[in-house]
């Protein structure tokens, strides 16, 4: 598992002569920082446009999802099992289907090639995923709480700002993850509906290096590198909550 992000590091250090030795070299005989100069020299813009559709991304899925979770997972609202399901059914939808779909719809919107088109579609593959996490954890929480706020005054939107939310930084936490990876990796919908864009995310940034002659491995290793760091960092960091996210509401007293 762990020998394709050592290749692609090797790759990234190794002279552009080197790389079509047979056998190929383990390890880079003459390093070479080119294609991380290339990166600093014509990535950024990408990564930065990357790093704004992770966030709004981000900010849209927990915005939804979570009062759809907090009604699901306490309120009961009629219907909710068949919400559920298809939500459930939604993931299954192949991504590049849901793409020739807004395609469709931002031609007559005019939202083709612009970075809220792509957050709107990112958004779609996490918010399904993101109800379910929160609708798991926040069944877990004891229903007690939930009756002495109401005894005291507390409406359900106080309930949810004031308890769910707080108790359930878990679940938030796992759930910004997740959308905020999706995003930062996503390449169908980024192709479909952003190829012409002046604002690109990395993954079409990397495209850029592959032509029909010529393939810069040693730039597309090096920006592979660099844009695997910051969701590797984040997924180090929030590994723990990620852990206590995912199986929360798996088991029931």
């Amino acid at each position: 598992m762990l020998f394709p992000v050592y290749w692609m590091v090797n790759v990234s250090l190794t002279r552009e002569r080197d790389l079509r030795k047979t056998p190929p070299d383990l390890f880079p005989a003459h390093v070479t920082l080119r294609g991380y100069r290339e990166v600093l020299d014509q990535q950024l813009p990408y990564l930065g446009t990357s790093l704004v559709i992770g966030l709004g991304t981000v900010a849209v899925t927990v915005v939804l999802a979570a009062p759809a979770g907090f009604a699901l997972a306490k309120l009961r609202p009629r219907g909710g099992g068949l919400v559920s399901f298809l939500l459930l059914v939604a993931q299954m939808i192949p991504g590049i289907i849901m793409a020739m779909g807004f395609y469709a719809i931002f031609l007559g919107l005019g939202f083709l090639h612009s970075v809220p088109g792509l957050i709107v579609a990112d958004s779609t593959l996490a918010v399904p995923f993101a109800v379910l996490i929160f609708t798991a954890f926040m069944s877990g929480v004891p229903a007690e709480l939930l009756q002495a706020a109401r005894v005291d005054g507390a409406g359900s939107l106080r309930v949810f700002r004031s308890i769910m939310l707080p108790m359930s930084r878990n679940a938030i936490i796992t759930v910004s993850l997740f959308a905020f990876l999706w995003s930062w990796s996503d390449f169908v919908f980024a192709s479909t509906l952003d190829s012409g864009g002046a604002h690109q995310p990395i993954t079409l940034g990397i495209y850029h290096y592959i032509g029909n002659n010529n393939q810069e491995w040693n730039a597309i290793m090096a920006t592979a590198v660099v844009a695997s760091l910051p969701a590797a960092v984040i997924l180090v960091l929030a590994q723990r909550y990620v852990a206590a996210g995912v199986t929360a509401g798996a088991v029931k007293d």
